[in-house]
């Protein structure tokens, strides 16, 4: 094998103080849009499954996003190294807007999954990007404050998402909230596309650039990626796992995903994953716990609506306002960590409150029963939206703290692909032990039509009314131990979350002259470079 140098340029830009209140509102407001788009779904899903007579696969609206967030998640960082942010971040935002106008057109459960598919592909970029450009514009010291109020942003997208969604599922119907989103993506995207200052990229030629591309890494990550978490996302449902389809996806998924490791460890010109940096325990870590923190982030968002609708009977509306306790606080906590860690230049006690707090309220929470007093719930919840806004952000500074500069785009692109590869196998994981515990729980001596209705549209609370009382507190009680067996699996990765956190040092956010001094040697002016085999 011979050695191979590629420049990796620079595209950190110096702002004034005004400009760069202008482009980081636009991020942020990008952010905020990509959000209420994903989170403002999974209220509404019992309404569109039963408008598209897809009940029994509704959960689909959002695992195909996710899946489709996570398996082009890793191409983010490097192909806009190549090509450049702003045409990555203009491009998806565009991508976003037309998406979710085809979602409001769509006439079937399978046309809603695939083009939340491609709203999925779009969300990613749009997240990674905002990311990216956020550390190209600010310094390393300052970045906490920064990623901190575009944390605030996440948790304001998922606080004002699901009462949009009820808004309008009550008003116009559900599609309201797909054409609502679809323009603002657009105005966002021609707003940057003027606003957002060029980058340090010399000219090149297209095709020149484009041969940079790790196709054949892209390809070996995004077909495995679907093909292992298609079969996971539908086992029982739309896959048998005895069957000779599910063992043959599953096998083959994992396969290429073994050869993508392979292949950008050993042979990638330009790697998308930089599993070079896996050999720091503090990264290798990291990366685990954003993978549980995506099981559990994702899957909660969409699992806290159902259980509360079956636990107090609650309407749209009410699910959407027991969420508040739990995205309020992240906004909060989100905004005050990133002004303490630019502020001390530290960020592991922020680390390590946030997931001792979340530790303390999932186990609190695997306690929740019909019977659980409504204040002790919102109580429970204001605790774990604070621990969120304290992990989300803050682990993002402490990844790019713990590695080089000229990583620092593929670093965003790596840990949101395992929080997002975390999500959609959280949602997957999440249905297949909700639907398996309540199909193990359907009482005995309820009409057979109810218990036929529990099987096929799980997500669906069946019409009671010409019930007895007890017939009702048993089909009432099934649910919520249905929903209980998921907080029992969040329970759980919150705690290896903590146990990782052994690994995690805080090296403050001052950079060193070693570390400077490298990064100078490494690099030509306007431009840094990665060494890497070929």
């Amino acid at each position: 094998m011979t050695q191979s140098k590629y420049i990796i340029h620079d595209q950190s830009v110096v702002l004034d103080r005004q400009r760069l209140l202008v482009v980081f509102g636009l991020l942020s407001i990008a952010l905020l849009i990509t959000y209420i788009d994903q989170q403002s779904i999974g209220v509404v899903l019992p309404t569109i499954g039963n408008e598209l007579n897809s009940s029994s696969t509704i959960v689909w609206a959002g695992t195909s996003s996710m899946i489709a967030n996570t398996a082009f998640q890793t191409l983010y960082g490097r192909v806009s190294d190549i090509l450049g942010r702003k045409v990555i971040m203009i491009t998806s935002l565009c991508l976003l807007g037309v998406a979710d106008l085809l979602c409001g057109f769509a006439k079937s459960g399978p046309q809603l999954y695939a083009y939340r598919g491609i709203a999925g592909v779009a969300n990613g970029g749009i997240m990674a990007l905002s990311m990216m450009i956020v550390s190209d514009i600010t310094t390393l010291e300052t970045r906490g404050k920064y990623q901190g109020i575009l944390g605030s942003f996440v948790g304001l997208g998922s606080t004002i998402g699901p009462f949009i969604a009820t808004g309008f599922t009550r008003s116009v119907g559900w599609q309201g909230t797909f054409y609502f989103v679809s323009p603002l993506a657009v105005l966002v995207g021609v707003l940057l596309f003027f606003l957002l200052p060029p980058q340090a990229i010399p000219k090149e030629r297209l095709k020149t650039k484009l041969g940079r591309i790790d196709y054949l890494g892209i390809f070996f990550s995004s077909i495995g990626t679907i093909l292992l978490l298609v079969p996971i996302s539908g086992v029982r449902t739309q896959f048998n796992p005895d069957s000779a389809m599910f063992i043959s996806m599953i096998t083959l998924g994992s396969i290429l995903l073994v050869l993508f490791i392979l292949h950008e460890w050993k042979w990638a010109g330009l790697p998308i994953f930089p599993f070079h940096l896996m050999k720091n325990p503090a990264l290798a870590a990291m990366m685990a716990q954003n993978f549980l923190i995506g099981i559990v982030y994702f899957s909660l968002l969409y699992f806290l609506p159902i259980f509360f609708q079956a636990a107090r009977q609650a309407s749209l509306l009410d699910s959407a306002l027991l969420l508040i306790p739990l995205v309020v606080p992240q906004s909060i906590s989100s905004a005050l960590a990133g002004i303490y860690m630019s502020h001390k230049k530290r960020y592991g006690e922020v680390i390590w409150l946030g997931y001792v707090l979340w530790v303390v309220s999932s186990a609190v929470q695997c306690l929740f029963s019909r019977t659980f007093p409504l204040a002790g719930i919102i109580v429970v919840l204001a605790i774990e939206g604070t621990a969120v806004g304290l992990i989300f952000q803050p682990t993002l500074v402490a990844a790019q703290a713990h590695s080089p500069k000229k990583d620092r785009a593929v670093v965003i692109g790596a840990r949101n692909f395992t929080r997002a590869f975390g999500g959609a196998a959280g949602l997957a994981i999440a249905s297949a032990i909700y639907s398996n515990s309540l199909v193990n729980h359907i009482p005995t001596g309820i009409p057979t039509a109810i218990a036929v209705n529990m099987k096929s549209s799980i997500f669906v609370i069946p019409d009671v009314s010409d019930l007895s009382d007890r017939q009702k507190n048993l089909l009432f009680d099934a649910y919520v131990d249905a929903a209980r067996s998921v907080f029992y699996m969040w329970a759980g990765a919150m705690g290896l979350c903590l146990l990782l956190m052994v690994f995690v040092n805080d090296k403050g956010l001052t950079r060193n002259e070693e570390t400077e001094k490298d990064e100078q040697n490494d690099s030509v002016p306007g431009s840094e470079s990665l060494t890497s085999k070929v």
